[in-house]
């Protein structure tokens, strides 16, 4: 009897960008809300709600004759206090002079001093009050904190606004650039570490790249790159915030969008891939592969395998690079058989970026996997019959890999 012909695909080492899907709220760069520092009643609104602002642009403007009148009045009390103290100074350099030639007391001339330092006191006091009255009439000119979008207003002209109020007259958003705020569990950072020390992994010197997907499913033009970490790590839910910045001229991001965040998070130059269809698993559950052996014969390997990269498994141990894996044919097979090998005609790799993830999940339960490429997550087809008990099939066991968990599931 001829040897058993089946198909095989011989790996090979190859770089992978490998990549993590998890869901984000968009929140404002800088958010600023407008209130008054002094009471009065508005006068006028000069801006355009939904506009955009610069900062120190005029934005309601308060009743302020009060203000000025109480600035006049500053105004006169530093004039009077300037001209007594001119006289004080006077009468303290006769003083002096007198003293010298003890035409007067010592007891008068120091009075004449003190009176001198005193009437200085009182002309510093009233350049205070001058600048304090000063700066309630400028705040009566309500001018913008902070550039960016400025929303509704929350007043209108006659009414009446009390210094430092709980409620915000208008609040304003600086939109560009956006922070995202994506959600990760702590295993999740763990497993990242070990992959980077152990897999030899490339991560970029300036931040981890991250591609920002619409609420629709598109891809933003406009690449962020994570800024920072949180430092604590939510007990609840035992996930910890990332926080991803990303530039957003045209202003299609707007505050509290719920987006999906894919960072890439580094490169391993020497990843070996294995199609799904050569992987299946014992009755233990454990991932299994078929290799035809130099000699032409038939060997089983327990394999590990990490997570789906398209219609293929990144593998972490019991294959390597030139290993020949059966695709085809392999349940007319067993192991010890000779067996006729042919390469399988290869598909393009669906990706080269890894990273799968569930569906979408609030921000803050932590990240799961997304769906990658169908392919990915295909369903394996239904074994091929033994022999002699139907026509042979390309399809790989019933037993086919489920789709491991990401190796940074969220728990």
């Amino acid at each position: 009897m001829p040897p058993q012909a089946v198909e095989v695909v011989t790996l090979q080492v190859q770089p992978v960008t490998l990549t993590r899907e998890v869901p984000g709220r968009t929140v404002a760069s800088r958010v600023a809300e407008v209130r008054p520092q002094v009471t009065g009643i508005v006068r006028d609104r000069l801006f355009e709600e939904g506009s955009f602002v610069e900062e120190g642009d005029p934005l309601y403007q308060l009743d302020d004759r009060t203000y000025r009148a109480e600035l006049a009045s500053a105004n006169a009390s530093l004039k009077r206090a300037q001209a007594t103290v001119e006289a004080a100074r006077l009468r303290a350099a006769r003083s002096s002079e007198l003293a010298k030639i003890d035409a007067i007391s010592a007891q008068e001339n120091e009075d004449a001093t003190a009176a001198l330092r005193q009437a200085e006191a009182d002309v510093a006091s009233a350049q205070a009050a001058v600048q304090r009255n000063q700066l309630n009439v400028q705040y009566a000119l309500i001018a913008a904190p902070i550039s960016g979008r400025i929303g509704t207003s929350a007043v209108t002209e006659g009414a009446l606004v009390t210094a430092n109020q709980p409620e915000p007259l208008a609040v304003v958003h600086q939109l560009d650039p956006m922070h995202v705020d994506v959600s990760a569990a702590v295993e999740e950072l763990e497993a990242f570490r070990r992959e980077a020390t152990a897999g030899g992994m490339k991560t970029a010197a300036d931040g981890i790249p991250v591609t920002i997907l619409l609420p629709n499913g598109e891809r933003y033009p406009h690449p962020g790159r994570v800024k920072a970490t949180d430092l604590s790590v939510d007990p609840t839910t035992g996930s910890f915030t990332l926080r991803v910045v990303v530039p957003n001229p045209d202003y299609a991001l707007l505050t509290g969008m719920y987006v999906r965040a894919v960072a890439e998070l580094g490169v391993r130059e020497n990843a070996v891939l294995v199609p799904q269809r050569g992987i299946t698993r014992d009755p233990r559950g454990n991932a299994t592969a078929m290799v035809v052996q130099p000699d032409g014969t038939v060997a089983v390997r327990q394999v590990e395998v990490a997570r789906t990269i398209g219609d293929q498994w990144l593998v972490e141990g019991g294959l390597q690079a030139g290993d020949r894996v059966i695709v085809s044919g392999l349940q007319k097979v067993q192991p010890g058989m000779q067996v006729t090998a042919t390469e399988a005609e290869r598909t393009p790799a669906a990706a080269t970026q890894a990273g799968t993830a569930p569906p979408a999940a609030a921000p803050g339960a932590g990240a799961q996997p997304t769906t990658e490429p169908p392919a990915a997550n295909a369903p394996a087809t239904a074994p091929e019959a033994a022999p002699g008990a139907g026509p042979e099939g390309d399809a790989a066991p019933s037993e086919a890999a489920d789709p491991a968990p990401d190796y940074d599931d969220a728990h």
